[in-house]
């Protein structure tokens, strides 16, 4: 079986390749990969890596599939079974551009959410549905997972050319789930979670173990649940007042002042930062190819160890746990839809799909992020029962700033652009959204 990977030459594509060797498994495994990039430095300096974690594999196990790399879009798409998307239209200059002209005007600058995430989806919707347009043309049994950001409205755009073939993941959820779990001493896999929507704007509400709610339990002792991420982002008091553990995005929502004021006293953006440090490494091992996993390795450690760094000051300074220091996620939930499809094994796995009805309030046709039943025939969003006020009025606020932004990329349209930012609820003033789009777009 084929697996594309869009944005083959990207820095965290050797954690799927990783997840592809340790899947033991014979049937319905992924035998070539193949690796689509724009930037032919990028993808040969990321070969190199890859090279060099199949020499590391050990012996005995089933073969580890063949990489193959292209420029080539229509070459890639060609044979697959399924295509991995993990673009960055406009490369991390553009991304530095959509945190600073925000911050500029004093409202939050970050990559998917708030002016930041308008003005990204501006410029990757209409790539995005043109590779689905190609996937169709080319590959239109294939599956496509999502992973380029704005997750939830990029693949609610595909799906307009691709319908319910386009999942779209993400690693925040499936990291908040067990790192509760094991705050209660629990085993994450013997745990059901109900987690509620959209991509970077979620709620977890229950947490089954062995049939019983153990939630209440956690979020009555302080310790427990000051004793990982999400916890520490957002305080004992807070989490006991909303009732839930929210995704560790709506920090930015929750605490927007503290976080905005973090954010523009650092000395860089995340931005700026991952665009120093990877040029770094893309320089390194395109002159030390040998060496390259080490410096992948080196590299990838240091990014993990500054995630949400300015939320992590904000919220009083701390380190991240050296378990959550590992990279991936994703690549994990990937490798288990794939699995799930490929092989028929059903599985439950938190995916950006279409509503259908899972969600009350919300049209079936819009994308949320909610436990899906995954089969052969693909996922199937649980029903998620009543949702609370304020989640839901925030989701509904939300999803009309997608769908104006999805109608300005289609259409060009200043106007819907401008009610995008606008209507953010982390843009505070027309005023301040007219001057952001004036400089961004």
């Amino acid at each position: 079986m084929r697996l594309t990977v869009l944005g083959g030459g990207g820095f965290r594509v050797p954690l799927v390749h990783r997840a592809l060797l340790e899947d033991t498994s014979e049937d319905g495994r992924r035998t070539e990969l193949v690796l689509y990039d724009t930037d032919p430095r990028r993808l040969d300096a990321i070969g190199a890596v890859l090279a060099r974690q199949t020499a590391d594999h050990p012996a005995g196990g089933p073969a580890a599939p063949s990489v193959r790399a292209t420029t080539d879009l229509d070459e890639a798409l060609r044979g697959a079974d399924f295509v991995f998307s993990a673009i960055r239209v406009g490369g991390l200059e553009g991304r530095t551009r959509d945190e600073r002209i925000p911050l500029a005007e004093g409202v939050l600058g970050q990559e998917t959410v708030g002016a930041g995430g308008v003005l990204y989806g501006l410029r990757t919707l209409p790539e995005a549905v043109r590779i689905a347009e190609r996937v169709a043309a080319l590959a239109p049994d294939a599956w496509v997972i999502n992973f380029t950001n704005p997750a939830g409205m990029v693949t609610e755009a595909m799906q307009r050319v691709l319908g319910d073939r386009v999942i779209g993941i993400c690693d925040s959820p499936v990291g908040l789930c067990r790192r509760a779990a094991r705050a209660l001493g629990a085993d994450p896999d013997r745990v059901s979670f109900d987690y509620v929507g959209l991509n970077h704007l979620g709620w977890l509400r229950r947490m089954l173990v062995d049939g019983r709610d153990r939630l209440p339990e956690l979020l009555a002792d302080p310790f427990a649940l000051e004793s990982f991420e999400e916890g520490r982002l957002f305080g004992a008091d807070w989490t006991r007042t909303l009732g839930a553990l929210p995704n560790e995005y709506l920090h930015y929502y929750y605490f927007n002042r503290e976080a905005v004021a973090s954010i523009r006293e650092a000395a860089t953006t995340r931005g700026e930062f991952l665009r120093e440090q990877q040029a770094g490494f893309y320089a390194e091992a395109a002159d030390r190819p040998r060496e390259a996993l080490a410096l992948w390795e080196r590299t990838r450690l240091e990014r993990e160890v500054t995630y949400l760094a300015a939320s992590r000051e904000a919220s009083g300074g701390w380190e991240r746990d050296s378990c959550d220091l590992e990279g991936g996620g994703y690549d994990r939930v990937a490798l288990a839809l794939m699995r799930a499809i490929a092989r028929d094994e059903r599985a439950t796995l938190i995916l950006n799909v279409r509503n259908r009805s899972a969600v009350p309030g919300l049209d079936e046709d819009a994308v949320v992020e909610v436990p899906c039943l995954v089969d052969a025939g693909g996922p199937r969003p649980l029903a998620a029962g009543a949702v609370a006020p304020d989640q839901l009025g925030l989701m509904l606020s939300l999803k009309a700033v997608e769908r104006c932004t999805m109608e300005a990329a289609e259409s060009g349209e200043r106007a819907a652009a401008l009610r995008a930012l606008a209507l953010h609820p982390l843009v505070d003033s027309v005023r301040v959204a007219e001057r952001i789009l004036r400089a961004a777009w």
